[in-house]
């Protein structure tokens, strides 16, 4: 699995409409909004290289709103973060 940590740059009068889209993509995780340079930081998970241009040139890229994206490609996972856990009540 690779993970990918997209900062994105959104139009400051609809970060909420752009996160949302956002986190309805395919392969996006986790969604949250920061404070400090960037308005949301974007958790892309795929199974091969070759899927990260689709999933944030393609789609995330193309949301409207987004005005720029830094994508970083995570090595090594030093913790592990259980999804389905932290999603159940």
């Amino acid at each position: 699995m690779i993970t990918a940590i997209v900062f994105v740059h959104a139009d400051n009068d609809r970060i909420s409409e752009v996160a949302e889209q956002i986190a309805g993509l395919e392969h996006v995780t986790e969604v949250y909004s920061v404070t400090g340079d960037i308005d949301l930081v974007v958790m892309v998970r795929v199974a091969g290289y070759e899927e990260i241009v689709p999933a944030i040139t393609d789609q995330l890229k193309k949301v409207p709103g987004v005005i720029d994206t830094d994508t970083h490609l995570a090595f090594r996972a030093y913790s592990e973060h259980d999804l389905e856990a932290a999603f159940s009540l």
